[in-house]
């Protein structure tokens, strides 16, 4: 009964703990990753609610970054809070191991790597494939018009517009000159106005721009006239109305062009097309390789019927060139000799293109492969940070938001630097996949397994000892200068 008590209060200080920090570090992680499409969504005129879907697929999607930094800081500050307030040496003194402190945690930890499991290999394909999709809509969406003042603007397809001046209040645009070039260059029109608005149809299909007092330059090149001098038609008006084509309208594309992509499929689905594609990659191979056998050794030297002495042989290996050229007179040894060539040269040619369509092959085997490793990843990173940072709690026995924080975040880049690093060297094949996915956790987990040994003999790491070291030798420190007064008396 004590001890189900005891665990039902651990996992009452360790759930609130887990649930902020992950809160916490989402929202860090998500503001990093909108900083980096930022550009994407500013100036486009998206609605709220195409952004809130954004920011959702957004959070969704950082999932499997933001949980194993939440379990290293939650774990490290539950235990850290534990032994510093004594209670974890309460604990031990009433003959619970370490193991056993540990037990509730475990199975907790142990419940969420499962789920972390199903959630990147049923949810994560949906997401991703939501995600990419309204983010190339986003892109593809046109720019919403902000005309400067004293400058051209270009983001019109077509057109380039001045505007010397802008009244806010009226929405007026004052001296305003447009270069028309929908025709072409040498078809271009020039329009000036004293003044003129400019307004979005009612279907966002088309820009109305209303000049007021202006003239227009129209180059008549595209009509058929005799001569050199080229006519051109000069207007003047005091009200002109000019339709514009731009979409101004949010279109979202078919997620299908996504969900045939690696991040859009599932373990099974990622086997299958790793299987499609191999067969298609080896049979190509065994394609060009009968193709080239056939074109050299059957229509270059060998193409003669008059060179076999013996049965037909399939092995080119095994043919005597020397042998074959000396049955036949010189100008049939020439003839042979610049047919191989040609031959030769021709799959030389060849070659490059083979090549870079194989190469493309392994590349798009290699993201697959990734994407397969990477649904087991997250689960074990999950148990990899809790054993570092429970027992490195215990071990330090501080906790709050100050020294765990820093030790969480320094712990987790090097975490980050190391699987990205193994991750390029996967996606380029100079690694087997699996070394460089499972790089990092080959990494943290001896690391693991070290702290959770020195936590479990009771092991201290003394913090002042710790930071005297790091002023001692890794902070650089401030060069002080003698200086020597001397009173001198005249």
């Amino acid at each position: 009964m004590h001890i189900k008590r005891l665990y039902s209060y651990l996992i009452k200080s360790y759930l609130g703990t887990f649930i902020a920090t992950f809160l916490v570090c989402l929202f860090i992680v998500l503001m990093q990753f909108l900083w980096k499409y930022v550009d994407e969504m500013v100036g486009k005129g998206l609605s709220i609610s195409v952004l809130a879907e954004f920011f959702f697929y957004a959070a969704l999607s950082l999932v499997s970054m933001a949980l194993p930094l939440a379990i290293l800081l939650s774990s490290l500050i539950t235990f850290g809070n534990l032994g510093e307030k004594l209670e974890l040496l309460a604990m031990k003194a009433a003959g619970i191991s370490l193991f056993r402190i540990m037990r509730p945690y475990i199975i907790f930890i142990s419940i969420i790597s499962v789920g972390a499991f199903f959630y990147s290999n049923m949810a994560m394909p949906k997401i991703q494939t939501k995600l990419w999709t309204l983010l190339y809509s986003m892109r593809q969406k046109s720019p919403e018009v902000e005309i400067p003042e004293g400058s051209f603007y270009q983001g019109i397809d077509g057109y380039h517009i001045y505007v010397r001046e802008k009244d806010k209040e009226t929405k007026l645009l004052k001296d305003i000159m447009i270069y028309d070039f929908t025709n072409g260059f040498d078809n271009s029109v020039v329009l000036a106005a004293d003044s003129g608005r400019l307004r979005v149809a009612s279907d966002k299909n088309s820009l109305l721009l209303s000049l007021y007092s202006g003239e227009s330059f129209e180059n008549l090149k595209n009509q058929n006239h005799s001569g050199k001098n080229v006519p051109y038609r000069r207007e003047t008006y005091s009200y002109k109305e000019i339709l514009i084509e731009f979409d101004a309208n949010f279109n979202k594309v078919d997620e299908s062009i996504m969900s045939n992509r690696y991040l859009g499929k599932d373990l099974n689905e990622l086997s299958v097309a790793m299987d499609s594609m191999a067969y298609h990659r080896d049979s190509m191979n065994q394609a060009y390789y009968v193709l080239y056998k056939n074109h050299f050794f059957d229509r270059g030297l060998l193409s003669t019927p008059s060179i076999y002495t013996t049965d037909t042989v399939k092995n080119y290996a095994v043919y005597n060139l020397d042998k074959i050229l000396s049955k036949h007179p010189l100008s049939v040894q020439i003839e042979m000799i610049n047919r191989a060539e040609t031959q030769i040269s021709r799959m030389q040619m060849d070659l490059p293109f083979i090549h870079s369509v194989v190469e493309g092959d392994d590349r798009r085997i290699h993201r697959f492969d990734i994407e397969r490793h990477r649904k087991f990843t997250l689960s074990l990173a999950c148990l990899i940070f809790f054993f570092i940072g429970a027992p490195l709690g215990a071990i330090i026995r501080k906790g709050g938001l100050g020294f765990p924080v820093v030790i969480s975040v320094i712990l987790f880049i090097i975490y980050y630097i190391i699987d990205n690093a193994g991750y390029k060297m996967a996606r380029e094949g100079v690694w087997f996949v699996w070394e460089g996915i499972w790089l990092s956790s080959f990494v943290l987990f001896p690391l693991g397994m070290f702290l959770t040994y020195m936590a479990a003999t009771d092991r201290t790491m003394n913090i002042s000892s710790f930071t005297s070291f790091l002023k001692k030798y890794i902070i650089p420190k401030k060069n002080k200068k003698n200086l020597n007064i001397q009173n001198t008396n005249d």
